[in-house]
């Protein structure tokens, strides 16, 4: 891929962004607007949105391995900045092809993989930590249905987007949009990634996991409903 210029690429970016309102507050305000400097460096770089996606997924399988095969204090706190650096990078891959003109199906799906497979393993690796470092059975299963959790969130979202009408984003409405970014904060993937680095403190862990997982459950059960009653509506 040819390189561009440094300004070439923000100007390119600054005129193909997404907009923001409706969207948790990190990604908005916080992982958007880094995925796309990293996105601008990759732009003048020469680098290609796949491999941008490939490096996102390396960050995140190194917290996998990190998170279930250390069993000391840090592990928590590592994986968390490792998927946090993935987290990034998720955001930079569409911002780079968007910037080079080269957004399509193959790397639209590649990204989708990417995430569908590290949603559920974050989850999974936690089960694993916890059961090395003999935690309450209760949170080791909670970590494993967390995992069939965030899998059939992913299935849901990705199936309703592609059997829903296509409707415009709607409008940044000033305070309602920036209250709904702040109530769907815990939903977003940082929210769990910061609350992995407490996995060394054994009760804070087990109060803010288990707190995140019920919030899933009962927010999730509410996308289900609404979904369902917009599909049988078509």
């Amino acid at each position: 891929m040819t390189k561009i210029s440094y300004a070439d690429a923000r100007r390119a970016l600054a005129s193909a962004q997404k907009a923001g309102a409706g969207v948790p507050a990190y990604l908005r305000w916080i992982n958007r607007p880094l995925g796309g400097r990293a996105a601008v460096v990759a732009a003048t770089w020469g680098a290609s949105p796949n491999g941008v996606t490939a490096v996102s997924a390396l960050f995140g399988l190194a917290a996998v391995v990190v998170l279930a095969g250390v069993t000391a204090w840090w592990a928590g706190p590592l994986a968390a900045v490792l998927l946090l650096i993935g987290y990034i990078l998720d955001s930079a891959d569409g911002q780079l092809a968007r910037i080079q003109k080269r957004g399509g199906p193959a790397g639209e799906w590649l990204d989708h993989v990417v995430d569908g497979v590290r949603a559920p393993l974050v989850h999974i690796a936690v089960a694993v930590h916890l059961l090395r470092t003999d935690a309450w059975p209760w949170l080791v299963l909670v970590a494993g249905l967390f995992s069939v959790l965030v899998s059939g969130w992913f299935l849901s979202q990705l199936l309703a987007e592609k059997l829903l009408p296509k409707t415009p984003p709607s409008p940044d409405d000033g305070r309602r949009g920036i209250l709904e970014s702040f109530v769907k904060q815990p939903q977003d993937p940082s929210t769990t990634y910061v609350v992995l680095a407490f996995i060394g403190l054994p009760f804070a862990f087990a109060v803010l996991y288990t707190a995140l997982f019920v919030w899933h459950v009962l927010i999730f059960a509410g996308s289900l409903r609404r979904k369902y009653t917009q599909l049988t509506a078509l």
